[in-house]
Order: structure tokens, then sequence, then C-alpha cells
């Protein structure tokens, strides 16, 4: 995408049919594409209308000055937030190393706090939280904080944490179930400039110890545990097997979560509550440097050492603001849901940081969307008038299977705004989000970005961008987006290629924590002079991007290199299916044979010719080299209780050998299981 937006062609505003013939594909390419367009949508003219950028030409005008004048605009969007000292230079880069607003001074807690109640708005509503535990049609434990007492919590913990020997610069390691205290933890290091580290509460003891070791964590905060489809996770246990080893982490603070006995090691553990209690509520932010390391954040799915990603304090949260107004088109009685957990980036950017600096009213909830009933999900969103609904494909898919009929038993009339994150969303899937849930009327951000990017890269702006099912579309202001090849060129419309961001932009990971050399060679050695996201996309006619998934999960079959997104795209396009995983395994003809891993809408049993309809389903919508050599059927496929599918364990699986790595993330781990028995 080396073309700027002015350059797009000027789409029509009436939707469009898919054309009827498929491109051959391209042989050059770095990955083959064969998909058809998809149909537009236009944004909702009543939507439109009251949106913060209302037509595609605000949109492009904004862009435009992102491009051609970067530290202008950036200097001009850095006005949204509460400066302690003005910055003198908005950025300094010496690929790969960027420095943004460079001699300023802010504090993340306090843009997201204390500003909101000076202006008068304490009383406002900043987090409602919703336990999993459910009786009687209710939820057992519920709380609310305003942005007044969510403060004065906030205070509390950094004063707890100072008098447990936490000073600016310290690391705090925090392994929570999805409670308040999460994002309170979070906030009260970012008040006294301690990086956070988040650690996700599914991990398992080693890879907590891994992390913790890793970010050199001088304090622990954790749980006695947390509530997961009617069970506890084991938090407090698990930390206590992780501290073994660890002598440069000192305190352990444990939350009351779930009221199982735990272990308490004198001088080393005290209970939240207990340290608290003797706190006051008032704590002035330290202000910090605008490159000060807010947070690492270590990326999921690695078998090897830790990757800690820092984020510094102003960019990021300048990107996470922004990407606020101008995606959920965020109104002051909005109720926003993001289902995702803190332990991952989009639980600190659209969870915690970007709703909290843009003044949100945030929805928490503790735990499984379909517990006890697979209406769980549509039950909060009736129940507490969610406005904004921002979940996962797979999430989105698992309700698909589930049946229309759970969120056909519920008012979901107060939604005005749907949006998708964390992997390609497959049209299908799109489209039954836009008609069951958002009833034809609520527009649909799929968002396309990365734990590294910090804020979300491309997406539609829901009053400007029309959409297609299955594309994230196009960039926002700031994000130099391009497909090249493996030379660095611009691919043609149509052709599949290495998705690069060309310039720097505010929220853009800094580091490595502890090896910089593997930030340079992660990210910057491919494409000289452009960070490569790993990922593979294209680009068509329109401008619009389509991600097609990683670019090490390209399947090379006869010389034809297919993302599996694709593949698995137009399995879930037949009517029989609910949700499909894509692999490869050796092949001494092919080099690599394709498996499909397939999950049937309830109520469709396995038929005995499905799995060659499937086959042949494939065949005509890609093209007969995308045919699946073989299909499995599953009732469930190996997730992360973040929603990501396992692609790796199903490759194991494919292949017939063990699960290799950790499995502690899995959901399900009966699931693997059932998988290895399931036979032709």
């Amino acid at each position: 995408m080396a073309r700027t937006v002015d350059d797009l062609p000027r789409m029509s505003a009436e939707p469009a049919s898919a054309p009827g013939g498929l491109p051959e594909p391209r042989q050059n390419a770095v990955i083959d594409t064969a998909s058809a367009e998809s149909p537009v949508f236009p944004p909702p003219p009543a939507f439109a209308e009251r949106a913060r950028i209302k037509s595609l030409e605000e949109y492009r005008a904004l862009y435009a000055k992102s491009m051609h004048e970067p530290e202008a605009f950036w200097a001009e969007q850095a006005k949204c937030l509460q400066w302690t000292k003005p910055f003198d230079r908005v950025l300094e880069w010496q690929a790969p190393h960027a420095q943004w607003f460079v001699g300023g001074q802010l504090n993340a807690s306090q843009n997201c706090l204390d500003r909101h109640i000076a202006d008068g708005h304490g009383g406002k509503v900043a987090l409602i939280w919703e336990g999993e535990p459910f009786a009687d049609g209710r939820p057992r434990e519920e709380r609310t904080f305003t942005y007044a007492e969510l403060l004065a919590e906030v205070c509390r913990c950094a004063n707890a944490l100072r008098a447990l020997g936490v000073k600016t610069g310290d690391r705090v390691g925090i392994y929570l179930p999805l409670v308040p205290e999460a994002a309170i933890a979070m906030l009260a290091c970012a008040r006294l400039g301690a990086t956070h580290s988040v650690i996700f509460g599914g991990f398992s003891a080693e890879a907590l110890r891994d992390r913790l070791a890793d970010a050199g964590a001088k304090v622990l905060v954790t749980a006695d545990g947390g509530w997961r489809r009617g069970a506890v996770v084991p938090l407090k246990q698990n930390a206590d097997a992780a501290l073994a080893g660890l002598p440069h982490l000192e305190r352990v603070v444990v939350v009351r979560r779930t009221g199982e006995p735990v272990s308490m090691k004198p001088g080393r553990d005290i209970y939240w509550d207990e340290a608290l209690k003797r706190e006051a509520p008032v704590c002035e932010p330290v202000a910090l440097d605008a490159e000060h390391a807010l947070f690492i954040l270590y990326t999921s799915g690695t078998t090897g050492k830790p990757k800690g990603v820092v984020h510094a304090t102003a960019g990021y949260l300048l990107q996470a603001a922004l990407t606020m107004r101008w995606v959920f088109d965020l109104r002051d009685d909005d109720v926003y849901w993001c289902t995702a957990d803190v332990g991952w980036v989009t639980g600190h950017s659209y969870v915690v940081y970007g709703p909290l600096a843009e003044r949100a009213t945030v929805l928490l909830y503790e735990g499984a969307p379909n517990w006890p009933e697979a209406d769980r999900i549509w039950d909060i969103v009736e129940r507490r008038r969610v406005t904004t609904l921002y979940t996962a494909p797979t999430a989105i898919r698992s309700f698909i299977k589930a049946g229309d009929q759970h969120p056909g038993k519920h008012d979901l009339s107060s939604l005005r705004l749907l949006g998708s994150v964390g992997e390609p969303i497959n049209p299908e899937a799109w489209l039954w989000y836009h008609r069951v849930i958002g009833e034809g009327r609520c527009p649909i951000v799929d968002t396309w970005w990365q734990t590294e990017t910090g804020a979300i890269a491309v997406a539609p702006i829901p009053g400007a961008t029309p959409t297609k099912p299955g594309s994230a579309t196009l960039p926002l202001p700031g994000m130099a987006i391009e497909v090249v090849d493996h030379d660095g060129k611009p691919v043609p419309p149509g052709s599949g290629g290495m998705l690069v961001i060309g310039k720097p932009w505010p929220a853009m990971l800094r580091t490595i924590h502890g090896d910089p050399k593997r930030y340079v060679q992660n990210y910057f050695s491919q494409i000289r002079g452009k960070y490569f996201t790993g990922d593979g996309a294209r680009i068509d006619g329109d401008g619009y991007l389509w991600v097609m998934g990683r670019i090490d999960d390209v399947i090379n079959v006869a010389g034809h290199r297919l993302g599996t997104a694709e593949v698995e795209s137009a399995l879930v396009g037949h009517p029989a299916v609910a949700e499909a995983a894509v692999v490869g395994r050796p092949d001494d003809l092919k080099g690599t044979a394709i498996v499909a891993f397939v999950t049937l809408k309830t109520g469709t049993a396995p038929a005995g010719d499905l799995k060659e309809k499937l086959r042949a389903h494939v065949a005509t919508a890609i093209g007969a080299f995308a045919r699946p050599e073989e299909v499995r059927f599953a009732d469930a496929l190996p997730k992360t209780r973040s929603g990501k599918i396992m692609r790796r364990l199903l490759r194991d699986v494919a292949a017939g050998k063990g699960p290799q790595g950790d499995t502690t993330t899995l959901e399900d781990l009966s699931v693997l299981a059932a998988l290895r028995q399931e036979e032709e």
C-alpha cells in the first residue's frame, strides 16, 4: 500500500456484488491468492450523521496530512493528552529506533483519571465489573467504580506498592483474573513510574517464572484464584511454584478473589486488602519522560525465550486514545465492552488505557462468554445495555456454532457498533455478526494490529469507510501500511505480499526487553528501513487491505504459497461449517498437504460424503490446488482462553506427533485428545 489514500479509487456508496470469475493465482507473488471481492456496505446514514468523522473525504484529508506532514500532524494530535512538561521535538528517528515527543513529561495514570475528575466528571462510571459465578438469573458479584472512586483505589494501591519498596523504574508483575484490581494495579504502577508486566492468568507456573525472570520483577500482584467455567484457577499456587529461584522478586500481594485457602509466606506475602487499608487515597503522579517504559508485554505462544515487547508512555497512550475516538467513535453515554483479558495487548489498549484516557464507561467480565449457558454474553449485553462490543472472530464463530436462538432470546437493541480483533475475520462470520447481532444497523470495525504496534493500525472509520466483509479496509492516520515483495517493492493489486509499515508511528514498540539485537532482527532485517509485521496480505483494486495470516502459516502446496486464512474462509463459507483451522503436513508428492480441522454447526451431522463436499467446495472457491488432502471433523478446536486457535498444536496432530511446547493456555486440554482419536 505504497500509495497514499489520496490515490485510492473513489468508491461508490452503493453495495456491490462480487464478480463471478476468480483470478488465476499469481505464481510470482509472495502469497498466491484467488479470492473474490466482497459486497460493500456503506456506513449507515444515521450513524454517519452523528459520527466524529462523517465522510471518506474527511478521513482522506486526515490521512493525507499524517503522511505529508507527519510531525505537524502528531504535534496537533498530542494536544489531547495532558502534559506536565511540553515536548521539545516530535520525533527523533534513527532507524530502527524512534523517540517520540522528546523532552516532554506526563503520567498515564493522571491522563486516565485525574484530569477527568478535574474537568468535573468524577461521578461518571468508569468500570462496571461482573464476576463469572451466576445464579437465579443474576451474577453473584458485581462492582461499579466512578472515576473518583477508581482514582482513590489506584492511589491506595500506588502508596501500598511504594511502602513495599517499589519505586520509579522498578518492574512489577501482575498475574490476576479479569477483576478490577488488575486495572487498578496497572494504573498504580503507571502512577509511580514502575513498569508493569501483566502475565495472562492462563499461563503455567513455568511460563510465569520465565516472564518474571526476564523482566526482573521486584513485586508480583496475584490472587488466591480466579473463576473460569465454574472452576477455580489456582493462581497463587502457580505463583508459589514460579517464585522458586527468583531472588529479585521480594514481595507478593494477593487479592482475595475466590476465598480458597492458600499458602502465605511470612515476610514476603501480604493480602491486597491488608496492604491497602492503611494507605491514603491520595498519591501524586510522578512526572515521567515521554519515552519512559510504561509496560513490558510478553507475546503469547512462544516456545523459546519469552519476547518482552516494550512500550513507551506518551506515544502508546496517544494512539490508544486516538484510536478509541476514530475507530469506536466513542460517545459520552456509551457502555463499552472489549471482551479481551488484560493479559493481552488488546486488554491493555482497549480495556484500560485507551478507554479510560477517553473517559469511557468500561465493562469488565471475568469469565467465559458461554458459561453457565451459551447466551451469557448476550445476557450481559442486554442487562448492561452495552453499546459497543469488541470481540474475536473465534468467539463469533463459536456463537454461530451454538445457534441463532441464543442471541435471539435477548434484546440487543442497545448495540450501535460492533468490532472484531485478534485475527482475520472470514466474510461469513462478518455477515452473521452484522445480520444477527447488529440486526443490519450496526457498523462493524474489523481491526488489524499487533502487540508490537500498540494500537489499531488498519480499520474502518465507522461513519466514513464503506466496509467489505473480511477486509480490515484502510490504514488509520499515521500508519504507512504497504504490501511488498521480498525486495521491498509494492506488489500489484490482488497479489499477495509481505505486510510492512514504512514509517515510524508513536505507539510502536521501542525494543525487546533485554535483547535489542532481537528487536532489530525480528522486525527490521527483512525489508530495509521498514517494519515487517510477519503477516501476509493483499490489496484490492480499491486499496483495501486483506490480511491473509502469518507468513509462517503459509502452506506451500505444489508450488502455490497459500495463506491458511484464505482456505479457512472458503471452508467456513459452506453452510454446514461453523469454524475451520487449516495446517500443513509433510507430503512426499506435494511437499506439503493441506489438512483441515472443521467444526460443524449445531444440528449438522458429519455425513459420510460431507468431507468430499467440503474438499470440492474449497476447490470451487479457490482452485483445485487448494483442495484439502484431508478433512477432520472436531467438536472443538484447541484454543487459548483469549480465543486464538493454537495451529502449532494442530500441525503436531496432523503430522501424527504429540503436542510440542507449552499447552497450559489451552481452554480445554481434552480437545487435543479428542482430535488425536478422530479417524477418517
